[in-house]
């Protein structure tokens, strides 16, 4: 909680100090000639197109894999749609990973279902919800978004039009995963782990060569869940939000801790009104602290990537971390965090 309280404090005190600098700023402008006004204004408007493109930013460590797909897209002057895309699949094909796609851990029935979304810079959407035997979901949520009047598909009905697109049927359960699972069922005790449960869950956000924004996010959620349920990362507005005038944001966790507040659509809101990504996030992660009588056992962390290419990242506990990659350089990024 300290660290967390310090860098506000930091924030506190950088605000105060720009407040100062905009009113000497203001007082010396009442000062100078047309020509300088200009002079001026000409210089502001070239430090503003100074914006950090294209960057790629995504939830956990498997997102270097995945940011690696997304950069070559970005990199190439791709879009930010199709970069997205392309990086959670990655994720999604990775029989290695707990909570997506292929090798997801299955439900307390043993069934795999999936749920994904996508949004991008026009606010053009999909998703699929208990999606089952389809190894890349996210990119059925596309489809949804690009062939068809609606946002979401849920169930035999998403699987029938995954089918009907040319998607394969797939056995996403594992021997590792069923392994898992039926070690599970000796003693079908359920309770969520922090960090463990929804660690797979990718959520990625990227800002391409043009300056746009968007955004994509699938997991197979909670493991051993209740047969039918279905988190946030299929919810627009949930697990995912993107507004091209302003910025984009993710989460990851219990998602019904992020359905609550509607997380990810109000760390966007709070970038609207001049919180920077990693001041949204803080502001979001407290919010949901705020709402709950006790978050004991129950994370959630929240990544966001503002119109300029900043971007930031909190969550309950520590633990959460993130994968970046800019024209700069590429690595992980350790969030801050409310509670040890």
């Amino acid at each position: 909680m300290e660290k967390s309280k310090n860098r506000r404090e930091f924030l506190k005190v950088g605000t105060i100090g720009s407040i100062g600098l905009v009113t000497t700023t203001m007082a010396c402008a009442s000062e100078t000639t047309t020509e300088e006004h200009d002079s001026i204004q000409a210089e502001g408007e070239t430090s503003a197109k100074e914006i950090n493109k294209p960057i790629v930013v995504s939830t956990w460590n498997h997102g270097l894999d995945a940011n690696k797909a997304a950069w070559k897209v970005l990199d190439e002057g791709g879009s930010a749609l199709d970069a997205v895309e392309q990086g959670v699949r990655v994720t999604e094909s990775d029989p290695e990973n707990g909570s997506v796609g292929l090798g997801g851990r299955p439900d307390r029935d043993g069934n795999v279902t999936l749920d994904a979304c996508i949004m991008d810079h026009q606010n053009e959407c999909g998703s699929v919800a208990f999606l089952q035997h389809i190894e890349n979901p996210i990119s059925v949520a596309r489809k949804v978004m690009e062939d068809t009047p609606h946002v979401m598909l849920a169930g035999q009905g998403a699987l029938e039009f995954a089918l009907e697109k040319g998607f394969k049927k797939t056995n996403l359960l594992t021997e590792k995963s069923k392994e898992e699972w039926e070690k599970w069922c000796e003693e079908s005790k359920y309770k969520p782990i922090i960090n463990r449960e929804n660690h797979d869950t990718i959520g990625m956000l990227a800002l391409d060569k043009e300056g746009n924004l968007s955004g994509a996010c699938t997991t197979s959620g909670l493991a051993y869940k209740l047969h039918g349920r279905v988190g946030d990362s299929p919810i627009i507005g949930a697990g995912l939000f993107v507004d091209n005038e302003v910025g984009a944001a993710c989460a990851t966790g219990v998602g019904e801790a992020v359905i609550r507040i509607a997380g990810s659509a109000i760390v966007v809101e709070l970038m609207r009104q001049g919180k920077s990504p990693q001041e949204a996030c803080e502001e979001a992660v407290n919010r949901i602290i705020s709402k709950h009588k006790n978050v004991e056992d129950m994370q959630v962390g929240f990544i966001a990537l503002n119109k300029t290419g900043e971007y930031g990242c909190h969550a309950i506990y520590k633990g959460f971390n993130i994968a970046r990659r800019d024209q700069q350089d590429e690595g992980m990024v350790d969030s801050t965090y409310e509670n040890e």
